[in-house]
């Protein structure tokens, strides 16, 4: 395995129950001197006035959206300039992806997006003993993100695998497959 470079940011993405909250936990407690910022933290801290996105979002949904990307971005840079490898996760979908590769200014930046197939997401889904499709299906999100979201970094169909194994391929792949530049 090669080690991620120190003061490195990783971008984990994927959609609802991909397995990015164990996955980028794991992959931190196995980095040195790291950090795990959870991108939805920042919509949780909304106490009145929030606008969650639905298959239709309003403009102020959106809005709040990229608020809240720009607010994880601002905390990797920060992070990862104090001396810390940081790894970030958040459902980051369509051309969201490319602009917050563009809003984290820190380098090098490493995205890996997990991919299970549906099947494998709605199996997930049923045993974490919350439900995050309540207006979303598993099959529109999955359909938006092999479909509108770029091609970038190192993709993973997670469908077989246990979270160490996944973050195994992340530390195995990364340096040479999830670099953005």
């Amino acid at each position: 395995m090669t080690p991620l470079p120190p003061q490195a940011v990783v971008l984990v993405t994927g959609i609802q129950a991909a397995g990015k909250s164990t996955v980028a936990q794991m992959l931190a407690e196995r980095l040195p001197r790291s950090v795990h910022i959870r991108g939805d933290l920042f919509r949780r801290m909304v106490v009145n006035g929030r606008a969650d996105m639905t298959p239709n979002p309003s403009a102020e949904a959106v809005r709040q959206l990229r608020l809240r990307y720009r607010l994880t971005a601002a905390t990797c840079d920060e992070y990862a300039e104090n001396g810390f490898t940081v790894v970030a996760q958040d459902v980051i979908l369509g051309d969201h992806l490319a602009e917050m590769t563009e809003l984290i200014r820190r380098r090098p930046l490493f995205v890996v997006v997990l991919a299970p197939r549906p099947e494998a997401v709605a199996a997930r889904e049923a045993g974490r003993g919350k439900d995050a499709y309540d207006r979303w299906t598993i099959d529109l999100l999955d359909n938006g993100l092999r479909t509108t979201t770029p091609r970038l970094g190192l993709w993973l169909d997670t469908s077989d695998q246990a979270p160490e194994q996944t973050v195994d391929e992340i530390l195995d792949r990364a340096r040479t497959e999830a670099e953005v530049r």
